[in-house]
C-alpha cells in the first residue's frame, strides 16, 4: 500500500530492487489491492513483471477487491460502498491480471465484510475462477466469526487478514484466532507493529514501548523485533504485513522470527497493553 501512490512512489527500478532484496532474504510474498493509490498501484508494481516471467515464477502475489472507492480513477462510483457480486470480483480480478501482467493471482481476498454478500454467488464465481486458472488461492480480511463461519460452509477460506497487534488485541478474544486453527486458515496480520504505537501519545503506547525497550535489551535486539515477536509467539501462525518502504525494516521483520520470547515476557507486554493483571 505503501510503495505506491499513497507512499513512496516508487518507479518500476525501484519496484525491481525491492522485490529482489526481499526475495533474497527468502521473502516472496507482496500483498497488494485494487485500491491502493487510487487503483494505481497494482500496475506500478506489474511494470516490474514485464517480460519477466523468471521474476513472476518467484514470488506470490495477494490481492484484494470489494471495497468501491470514491475517486476520480472510478468516476461511475458515487460513493464508497462494497461490492462483492459475480460481475464486479470476475471484473476485479481480471483488472488485476492485467495490472500485474500475469495470467493468475496466488491469492484473492474480499477486503471488506459486504452486508450484502451473497455466500452462494460468491462461492460460485471463486470456483470458476480457480477453475479458469486465474486464482490459486480464495480468502477474505476483516471478516467476523460468524461471517467466516457463514462464508466457509459454501467455499474453502485459505487465508484471513486483519488487524492484530500489541494495540489491538481483539483477535486473541473474539474467537478469530481460534477459528483459524480449527479450520487450518492462514492467519496474516495489518497494522503488526500497532496503530499509531509511535506516533500518539498515551498512557498504554507509552506502558507498551517503556515494556518493549526493557524486552529489546533482554534479547538484545530492537523494539519492532519485540513487538513482531509478540505476534509469532501464537500458535495460530500469525504471519505479519510490513507496510513500511524501508527494507531494513523488512529485514528487521524477518529477523523477528527468530526471536522465542518465554511465556512471561509475552504476558509482560500484554499487561502492557492491556494495562491490568490477567485474572
Amino acid at each position: 500500500m505503501r510503495w505506491g501512490a499513497w507512499g513512496a512512489n516508487y518507479n518500476t527500478n525501484e519496484y525491481e530492487t525491492i522485490i529482489n532484496q526481499c526475495l533474497e532474504i527468502g521473502l516472496n510474498t507482496f500483498d497488494h489491492a485494487d485500491i491502493y493509490g487510487h487503483y494505481t498501484t497494482e500496475a506500478d508494481f506489474g511494470k516490474a513483471l514485464i517480460g519477466n516471467n523468471s521474476l513472476r515464477e518467484k514470488i506470490n502475489i495477494i490481492t484484494k477487491c470489494g471495497i468501491q472507492m470514491l475517486t476520480p480513477n472510478r468516476p461511475l462510483h458515487t460513493i464508497k460502498s462494497y461490492n462483492t457480486s459475480a460481475s464486479h470480483i470476475t471484473k476485479s480480478v481480471e483488472q488485476s491480471l492485467k495490472n500485474f501482467n500475469t495470467d493468475y493471482i496466488d491469492t484473492l481476498l474480499i477486503h471488506r465484510p459486504d452486508i450484502l454478500l451473497d455466500t452462494d454467488e460468491i462461492a460460485e464465481v471463486i470456483t470458476k475462477l480457480k477453475n479458469e486458472g486465474k486464482i490459486k488461492k480464495f480468502g477474505v480480511s476483516n471478516f467476523t466469526t460468524s461471517q467466516v463461519e457463514v462464508l466457509s460452509n459454501k467455499i474453502k477460506i485459505e487465508s484471513h487478514q486483519l488487524e492484530i497487534s500489541l494495540t489491538n488485541l481483539s483477535a486473541f478474544e473474539n474467537g478469530i484466532l481460534d477459528q483459524c486453527q480449527i479450520k487450518k486458515i492462514e492467519v496474516q496480520s495489518w497494522s503488526p507493529l500497532g496503530a499509531d504505537l509511535f506516533i500518539e501519545t498515551n498512557t498504554r503506547n507509552s506502558r507498551i514501548l517503556k515494556q518493549a525497550t526493557e524486552l529489546a535489551e533482554t534479547y538484545n535486539t530492537g523494539i519492532n523485533q519485540l513487538l513482531l515477536a509478540f505476534l509469532y509467539q501464537h500458535p495460530s501462525g500469525i504471519t505479519p504485513v510490513i507496510g513500511t518502504t524501508k527494507f531494513e525494516r523488512i529485514k528487521q521483520a524477518k529477523e523477528a522470527n527468530q526471536i522465542k520470547l518465554n511465556r512471561e515476557d509475552f504476558y509482560k507486554l500484554w499487561i502492557a497493553s492491556t494495562g491490568a493483571e490477567v485474572a
